[in-house]
């Protein structure tokens, strides 16, 4: 009940515009195990280039456990312990062979305000810290990254969200101050299935705006149809259908209405699961 996560701040409208836009070709399928394992295994083809991954997932009490093997002989393990203390979450990850990669986060929920750190597990770690105050409706909150290493801020951001039943509008001040970002998402039904989101941004370094429009509607109860178009004419379609229950066809596309000479780019992902 309290404000969320900072990364929450202006998410919604973010996923609207760019989650199921898709540029590969992706299979995934899911299956679960009597031992309450969830199973999935990943392939996807970019380009020339394919890849796939099979992860399994087993979850005990407060404990969540996850493991995932690619093509490329990596191995990330993720541990996610929740109320280990009251109102908080733990999450460790560790890649092999690169173990330089590997992170433990602290998340603190409260009624009024949030906190996460996180570390990564190498000789000089770099510091993610954010902090979030407020409401379910009102939130106002920063984040910071600290890299011991030259004992510098390379990141550092602040963002402020005001969220109704139907609504949600964000400010950003991101990229160390040089870039604003503004979005407002309106759901149109009941379940949110249906919506319209509008988003704005200004670099100052360049002068450069970008100003973005979409939408998604629910046809009826198995299909969603999603566009989005900025005004540097890139205009984007995702056709989103529940083939089976729980199993979803997703096809997208995306080209420049100002060249419309260059060949469009598509994507299909299939995921099926019981």
């Amino acid at each position: 009940m309290g404000p969320g996560l900072f990364s929450d701040i202006g998410k919604k409208a973010k996923d609207l515009l760019t989650k199921d836009y898709i540029s590969d070709q992706k299979l995934s399928i899911y299956t679960y195990s009597n031992t309450g394992v969830a199973l999935t295994s990943t392939a996807v083809k970019k380009g020339g280039l394919s890849t796939g991954d099979v992860g399994a997932q087993y979850k005990y009490k407060n404990t969540l456990i996850d493991v995932k093997v690619d093509t490329g002989s990596n191995i990330l393990t993720t541990l996610t312990l929740t109320d280990i203390i009251p109102s908080t979450k733990t999450i460790a990850s560790l890649k092999f062979p690169d173990y330089s990669s590997g992170k433990l986060e602290t998340q603190y929920f409260h009624h009024h305000a949030t906190f996460t750190t996180a570390v990564t597990l190498k000789q000089c770690p770099a510091v993610d810290l954010s902090v979030t105050l407020g409401t379910p409706t009102f939130a106002l909150g920063a984040e910071a990254s600290y890299e011991t290493a030259t004992g510098k801020l390379t990141k550092y951001t602040a963002g402020i969200s005001v969220t109704k039943p139907d609504s949600c509008a964000a400010i950003i001040l991101g990229d160390k101050g040089d870039t604003i970002r503004a979005s407002y998402i309106h759901h149109l039904d009941s379940l949110k299935r249906s919506a319209a989101t509008g988003e704005i941004s200004r670099r100052f370094s360049t002068n450069e705006n970008t100003f973005t429009v979409g939408g998604s509607y629910a046809v009826d109860n198995l299909t969603i149809v999603k566009l989005k178009l900025n005004n540097h004419g890139s205009l984007g379609a995702v056709f989103q259908h529940e083939v089976i229950p729980k199993s979803l066809l997703t096809i997208s596309s995306e080209f420049d209405t100002k060249a419309l000479e260059k060949t469009p780019r598509f994507g299909v992902a299939l995921a099926l699961k019981p």
